[in-house]
């Protein structure tokens, strides 16, 4: 019974969070840590601690699978370089600058490196929550190099944790963990899609098709885990193979229920997250004094300023390097001015990884004895998280339309459009190539010329009128017509991956193309109706 009332509860919260949160005018995250906190003094929840490897497990893997399968692809390779950079180099740079100033503040070195080790990765999850009205071509970027960057925060925290237990590490030993989480985690990630893939070809319905796409990134980062390697980055990179090869491992039938599931689950995933986050943090509070919280306080401050000021800096630093070295003019074309810098320093949020990271320090030390600080660096993790959504959070919009003021951001043309002109514009490009080849494919669907003139007339408009059929039409052309619009959306289909591999459409639009083409598809099959 406390079990379901704890789940109640936490359900209850997540819906207030959500209700609140435009009321208050705060992010849905924030008021779902304040209502965490507020949900720690309801009697039973004060022994409440969730073993860091179920959020690790629980959490994670959904959310982080999602994530990829919603992430452009054409985005990453094209910022290939720049994700690798902030998802690797950057994050040990930040990781040695929040232990720099926590030690300077009065945390151990040890104890202060695992704490920048926590604090480092900027995290998916919060900041598809946090960071939505961020130019397109940025939200990409922060999105790709926050699923890949949770592996190189475990490297230098498991250094950090060996280090402070007694452990010595040789460069290879450090090269071998970095190469063991990276490749394997990536190979694992292909080897769990290539399995997948022939099972996915054979499953029909479409609630099976989605169990077994719930079932994917929780068997990825398993995999992973047993042999030591990351596996955030085998659920994103199988989420990301999974996506690619979309329309040959699902039907319409079950992409639409996935397009419906996937951001409910999210929702509910990402609002426990950020409770637990409240939660954990209103437990921490009650082990220290008032001026010793005060103290803890202030170096959390610290932590979260040295989080915006060295992504700030070390952009600075990589801009004047890559320009210096890439004089290319598409390059200098795609660069962030100073001012998307700026954007891009404040919309970095840190997450449940963090804290989940944070939770997993050791409770002993090998004699036995208590880990040292390990209840301080738990607790200035958890309340840099909060600083990041309270102060960041707020200001970020106030940022993006300052950055937005000063022109170029970056972005190319096509992010410099709403969602609605691209959709159209991508809708306006597929119909213009299927056109010319509707007499082919009116003679493979074994049709008369005189039918591949109507659906020529029709294409222009096709979603609004199909199903709309006139009585008085022969029924046999209504057949025939039928036929042919099956065979124009299997082209059209073709035509999309196409125009995609060629950068034509964005990942972004493809999708949202896709949704309405399953739409179509799906009301010609007698599925659901179509508006």
């Amino acid at each position: 019974m406390e079990g379901l009332i704890i789940a109640v509860g936490v359900g209850i919260a997540v819906v207030a969070g959500n209700a609140l949160a435009p009321k208050l005018r705060l992010p849905v995250p924030l008021t779902q840590v304040l209502l965490g906190f507020a949900l720690a003094f309801v009697p039973g929840l004060e022994s409440l601690h969730m073993p860091p490897e179920v959020v690790l497990l629980l959490f994670l893997p959904g959310l982080l699978f999602w994530e990829s399968l919603t992430t452009s692809k054409n985005a990453i390779r094209r910022d290939l370089r720049g994700i690798l950079i902030t998802s690797t180099v950057f994050v040990v740079a930040t990781a040695f600058a929040v232990a720099w100033i926590a030690s300077s503040l009065g945390i151990p070195w040890e104890a202060a490196l695992i704490l920048g080790a926590a604090v480092a990765p900027p995290d998916a999850t919060a900041a598809a929550a946090l960071a939505k009205g961020l130019p397109r071509r940025q939200f990409m970027l922060l999105k790709a190099e926050s699923l890949t960057n949770d592996g190189t925060a475990l490297v230098v925290y498991t250094i950090a944790v060996g280090l402070a237990l007694g452990g010595q590490y040789t460069p290879w030993d450090i090269t071998r963990m970095a190469v063991v989480s990276f490749f394997g985690g990536i190979l694992i990630g292909i080897a769990v899609a290539a399995v997948a893939y022939p099972a996915f070809r054979r499953l029909h319905e479409p609630i099976t098709i989605n169990m077994a796409l719930l079932v994917t990134p929780y068997a990825a980062y398993l995999a992973a885990e047993l042999v030591h390697a990351s596996g955030v980055l085998a659920a994103v990179v199988a989420g990301l193979i999974i996506s690619t090869l979309s329309n040959q491992l699902s039907t319409p039938e079950s992409r639409t229920q996935a397009e419906h599931f996937w951001p409910l689950a999210t929702s509910l995933l990402n609002g426990a997250l950020f409770l637990l986050i409240g939660i954990e943090t209103r437990l921490l509070v009650v082990n220290f004094s008032f001026s010793e919280l005060l103290t803890l306080a202030g170096i959390a401050v610290g932590v979260a300023v040295t989080l915006v000021v060295s992504r700030f800096v070390f952009l600075q630093i990589t801009v004047m390097i890559i320009r210096a070295l890439d004089r290319r003019p598409e390059q200098r074309q795609r660069r962030l001015s100073y001012r998307a810098r700026v954007v891009s320093a404040i919309s970095a949020f840190r997450g449940g990884v963090s804290l989940a990271i944070a939770l997993s320090i050791p409770l002993a030390m090998k004699d036995g004895s208590p880990f040292p600080y390990r209840d301080e660096v738990v607790l200035v993790a958890a309340l840099a998280i909060v600083i990041g959504m309270a102060v960041q959070g707020p200001l970020l919009p106030k940022v993006i339309a300052w950055a937005a003021k000063g022109g170029h951001t970056g972005d190319d043309e096509e992010a410099e459009l709403t969602e609605e002109q691209l959709t159209t514009e991508g809708r306006l490009a597929i119909l213009e190539a299927v056109r010319p080849e509707l007499p082919a494919l009116a003679e493979q669907a074994g049709v008369s010329p005189r039918v591949a003139e109507a659906m020529e007339e029709r294409l222009d408009d096709i979603a609004a009128h199909i199903g709309a059929d006139d009585e008085e039409e022969d029924v046999a052309e209504i057949v025939a017509l039928e036929r042919l619009h099956g065979a124009v959306l299997r082209r059209k289909r073709e035509l999309l991956g196409q125009f995609v591999r060629e950068r034509r459409i964005s990942d972004e639009t493809a999708r949202i193309l896709r949704a309405r083409m399953d739409l179509e598809e799906i009301h010609r099959n007698g599925y659901l109706p179509y508006e």
